[in-house]
């Protein structure tokens, strides 16, 4: 691990977070919970394995990241944030804050995966029918998806679970989710352009930015 040599608290904490890649396996453990290695490999395109192996070696060396042994049924080795770890989800929000005026069309050799939504989901829905029984909207699929949850006014993201039954699954070009949920495409565009609810519309709608640009 390289250190910028400064006694200063930000250039110590990049020497920790600052590497290539740190900062994307903590928005992945953030976003997937605690996960097996090939889960988190799968969630961060481009890397090799050798690659991430180090970093995380070098993430619980510094005391972010801890692996503990699943018995069955699951009989795996589960990689999870520390606490420590853990408070570096602040820094990741503001960060996809920060680059969300940066989320022009994507070019032709970018990667997504829907879960990398799930951070921005968390700020960007709420839950327009509170009075109504909870709904579960399905972004995506098990594979690679999560799964908004409005119930009495709140709005929560979680990774996909077989447990849950969604009232509606929504898939859409990356593109297409980004313009409507920050208010930037009408609802009706959207449709023309992919966007697919499965299941209920009015559940969809719910948890939808709220503003006229969203109506049809």
């Amino acid at each position: 691990m390289r250190s910028y040599n400064q006694y200063c608290s930000m250039a110590r904490a990049l020497d920790l977070v600052g590497d290539r890649w740190t900062l994307l396996i903590v928005r992945e453990l953030l976003t997937q919970g605690p996960c097996r290695f090939s889960d988190l490999r799968r969630g961060l395109p481009g890397i090799a394995s050798n690659l991430l192996a180090e970093r995380l070696r070098e993430m619980e060396s510094a005391g972010l990241i801890i692996r503990r042994e699943e018995p069955p049924p699951v009989a795996a080795t589960l990689i999870g944030l520390t606490g420590r770890g853990q408070d570096l989800g602040s820094v990741v929000r503001e960060l996809t804050r920060w680059g969300a005026p940066l989320m022009t069309a994507p070019s032709a050799d970018d990667e997504f995966r829907v879960h990398w939504f799930s951070l921005p989901l968390r700020h960007l829905c709420r839950d327009g029918s509170p009075d109504e029984p909870a709904v579960v909207v399905r972004l995506g699929d098990l594979y690679d998806g999560c799964d908004v949850i409005a119930d009495h006014g709140r709005v929560d993201v979680r990774p996909c679970s077989t447990e849950r039954q969604p009232d509606a699954t929504v898939t859409a070009p990356p593109q297409v989710l980004v313009a409507l949920f920050t208010g930037l495409m009408p609802l009706r565009t959207a449709r023309t352009k992919g966007l697919v609810v499965d299941g209920s519309a009015a559940a969809f709608d719910r948890i939808l930015p709220k503003g006229e640009q969203n109506h049809d």
